[in-house]
């Protein structure tokens, strides 16, 4: 029998032609052709998709790693989609949008692992407590580097008032006998040290750390950060408090007569001004959730405000003594108010309710300054004492988590942002201490950053200014804005429905019986016409009542017996 020749069909070169001799085969050249060439690339890329077919169904964990619920809930932007939207289109745009929300809450709580820093704290052995720790024993704990945090400056020119800028890297300071100077407090380089030769009530940073406001004796004076003067306002006099609202870029103050006033330092106009008609009020602060203004008075009572209604948005009575301080955490849920009755409250600021906790401080004398940390911990003043609670506001606090002795008397303190450090100012200087677990130890750059350079605060400021929000939008809810004003339409009804007018009556028209001479048309045109008479009278007559002039019972003055030659009105006829 004839063996069988095998024929193998491939590509050659035609500079290469090889014979295979041992193997019957028989070689033809074939040339290379468009076709050929596809089927080729077809082949290899459909084996490619086979192998990759076979690793998914090997990999263990196939997809992305599922996400910790507890982790969505600190992202989450709120409830989603309700079912009350009827039209489809707009439920499917809206619901578009949800899923952008849904996925940015994703991408927030999977980007947590990048955050490397951890919330400071400190431990103790059980037989002692946290406030048994002093400043020194900090010191020889820490690093170089977090020791520099803790020094003291000793001034002569005090009692001092001191403020952090928003990045937390620059510190101002001021004083009652007008020395005022700002500098970086973490390399300690100043930036410039003047005397007002007058006495300086409150001090604050504006939107970035090269202008300073400063509320001198009689007016107020902006200032750079070379100590030279920018500024008099002197529409803005003898102001006791002030508070900058960066997001606005309002800088609003209340003065010793009660005319508070609301300044936009972007356009040099003043956007509010009027009387609260609640005298003296020293202390002040502001809500960072809706940028409203509180305000203590003698009587106890907190007021918020806003520059473009003339009466308070909400009145609380929080304590039956005058206050001293007020203070509202980052997120604007929770008030602490104390008074001269050395007594500490927490409120829900939110719902106004509470007080939510009630403290009785064991102290000689009333708080004098009360300040919260990124954190929520809480620094109240008391004398020479600065005592600062954890976890104060959603449980009952036992004992101080800190407490630190200065032996002069506190004027007020601030906490550093970014950082576990409280900067207090006394009656002889400054006092920087340490407070572990105060600070946000992840910082955002592009909302504040402390390491940002001349280029990029540049261009914070110009990005700040586009997105300026307009001082109408200062309101107690803030997402008003984004609801249907339907009380308004309610109040318009309503005013509609009150407005004086008399409906005329149905008239039935059907005659009873007929009569001579007299047709249906005829007959139903005398009844209307003797309707449409009555309902005329019945309006002029209402008219006559609402002109007619409230009389009041007014004493008149008599004349004794010449009391007859006094005329008497004309009745009006």
């Amino acid at each position: 029998m004839k063996e069988k020749k095998t024929v193998r069909y491939f590509d050659i070169d035609n500079n290469k032609e090889e014979e295979n001799n041992d193997q019957n085969v028989k070689v033809f050249k074939i040339k290379p052709t468009s076709r050929i060439l596809k089927d080729q690339k077809y082949k290899e890329k459909y084996n490619v998709k086979k192998e990759k077919k076979e690793t998914k169904q090997v990999q263990k964990f196939p997809g992305k790693a599922p996400i910790n619920p507890e982790k969505l809930e600190q992202h989450s932007r709120g409830e989603g989609l309700g079912k009350g939207v009827r039209h489809p289109l707009y439920a499917v745009k809206l619901k578009k949008r949800e899923n952008k929300f849904k996925y940015a809450e994703e991408q927030a709580a999977r980007a947590d692992i990048l955050l490397t820093e951890d919330q400071g704290f400190l431990e103790v052995d059980e037989d002692h407590r946290t406030t048994g720790i002093t400043q020194k024993v900090i010191a020889d704990n820490v690093d170089i580097t977090a020791a520099t945090k803790i020094f003291e400056l000793n001034l002569a020119f005090g009692p001092y008032q001191a403020k952090y800028s928003r990045n937390g890297r620059h510190l101002l300071l001021g004083s009652k006998k007008g020395h005022l100077a700002a500098f970086d407090w973490v390399t300690k380089k100043l930036h410039f040290e003047i005397n007002v030769m007058e006495s300086i009530h409150d001090i604050s940073w504006l939107h970035i750390e090269t202008m300073i406001a400063a509320a001198q004796k009689e007016w107020l004076y902006i200032y750079d950060n070379t100590g030279i003067e920018l500024h008099c306002i002197k529409r803005m006099d003898k102001i006791l408090r002030m508070e900058f609202l960066p997001y606005h870029f309002l800088l609003a103050a209340v003065n010793e007569f009660g005319f508070m006033s609301w300044l936009d330092i972007s356009i040099g106009e003043i956007v509010g001004h009027y009387n609260n008609n609640m005298g003296r009020t020293p202390v002040m602060t502001q809500n960072p959730y809706n940028a409203t203004i509180c305000l203590g008075n003698s009587k106890g009572v907190v007021s918020l405000w806003s520059p473009t209604i003339r009466k308070p948005l909400a009145k609380i009575l929080c304590h039956k003594t005058p206050l001293t301080a007020i203070a509202v955490d980052n997120r604007g849920m929770y008030m602490a108010t104390s008074g001269v009755d050395r007594s500490l409250k927490i409120w829900d600021i939110r719902n106004l309710d509470g007080p939510i906790q009630h403290y009785k401080l064991r102290s000689h004398c009333a708080p004098t300054d009360l300040e919260f940390s990124q954190k929520d911990m809480l620094a109240v003043a008391l004398g020479d004492t600065v005592e600062i609670y954890s976890n104060c506001c959603t449980q009952t606090a036992d004992r101080p988590y800190m407490r630190h002795r200065m032996g002069k008397s506190v004027n007020n303190f601030k906490f550093c942002p970014y950082e576990d450090v409280l900067g207090v100012g006394t009656s002889n200087g400054f006092t920087s201490i340490i407070v572990p677990g105060s600070g946000e130890p992840n910082f955002d750059a592009l909302e504040s950053n402390p390491f940002q350079t001349k280029k990029q605060r540049k261009e914070a400021e110009v990005k700040a200014l586009l997105e300026k929000i307009p001082p109408e939008l200062i309101t107690l809810n803030p997402f008003d804005v984004m609801e249907v004003d339907v009380p308004s339409m309610k109040d318009k009804i309503e005013a509609k429905n009150n407005l004086l007018h008399l409906k005329p009556k149905k008239v039935d028209l059907t005659p009873r019986r007929k009569k001579k001479g007299k047709t249906d048309v005829a007959r139903k045109k005398i009844i209307k016409e003797h309707v449409r008479k009555e309902f005329i009278n019945q309006v002029i007559e209402a008219k006559k009542i609402v002109a007619e002039p409230e009389e009041h019972n007014v004493p008149k003055q008599s004349f004794g017996v010449l009391d007859r030659f006094v005329p008497k009105p004309k009745a009006k006829k």
